[in-house]
């Protein structure tokens, strides 16, 4: 995508589902993306080991279930060709080709194999402050009000808003393939990631009505602030933050 736009002071959306206000999480320093499959006999554990970062309130740990193991005799249930484009995505940006699961890529810039711990927390603790454009998120009766900071002389001056919706815990019973006869557990799953507006450096507010996300059927959601290198390749992240919604 093409950076045509100038920053939007109030952009149209949605996303509370809540009566009152609610604070987002904690300040976030990273953000822990897993690349995963059902179809994968090595996943599992790696999914296991993202609902223990999902739990931190530091850390925005989301899952992308990809499609491109589906011909091993599972179709994933929860998986999107986005998903699978956004991976790639990430591996043309970084000029590796390295695309596998399952895989974790760390605030868009450091990847290493998903159930790896020690270097999953060793990317967070070298890049603790790499996050350094704050970002909050107050849901009212009508909508959530984003309030994204403005650049410092450390940070690039243009990125792009992602507003990615995912979901509580969903258990998957596999049927065929390398996990037949496995239950496994995905946690906040990505239902949807749409970019909602450019960021030129400044600080900004984007106003998210409710209805997109009554429409997905999911509970949470998050703004990623997310620099776009040439071609439209994701780059480094530079913020972000998610909150949670009661059932209605």
């Amino acid at each position: 995508m093409t950076a045509t736009a100038r920053a939007i002071a109030t952009v149209i959306l949605s996303a509370s589902l809540s009566a009152g206000a609610m604070p987002a999480f904690a300040e976030t320093r990273a953000v822990v993306e897993l690349f995963t499959s059902q179809g994968c006999s090595s996943c599992p554990p790696a999914d296991e080991l993202l609902a223990e970062y999902a739990a931190r309130d530091d850390v925005l740990a989301l899952s992308f279930p990809v499609d491109y193991w589906d011909y091993l005799g599972w179709k994933d249930t929860l998986a999107s060709h986005e998903n699978t484009e956004r991976q790639r995505a990430y591996a043309t940006a970084r000029g590796d080709r390295q695309v596998y699961t399952p895989q974790v890529v760390v605030n868009g810039v450091e990847h290493m194999v998903g159930s790896s711990k020690a270097k999953i927390d060793n990317a967070i603790a070298t890049m603790d402050g790499a996050l350094s454009v704050p970002i909050t998120m107050t849901a009212g009766s009508d909508a959530t009000t984003v309030t994204i900071g403005a650049a410092n002389n450390s940070t690039p001056d243009k990125g792009m808003i992602w507003l990615a919706m995912y979901d509580d815990p969903v258990t998957v019973p596999i049927g065929r393939g390398e996990n037949t006869g496995k239950s496994i557990t995905y946690t906040n799953v990505v239902r949807k990631l749409r970019p909602i507006a450019m960021w030129k450096g400044e600080e900004m507010t984007v106003e998210l009505p409710k209805s997109e996300l009554v429409h997905a059927d999911v509970s949470r959601c998050a703004v990623i602030l997310q620099t776009e290198l040439p071609d439209g390749l994701p780059g480094p992240i530079l913020g972000a933050a998610a909150i949670d919604y009661p059932a209605m």
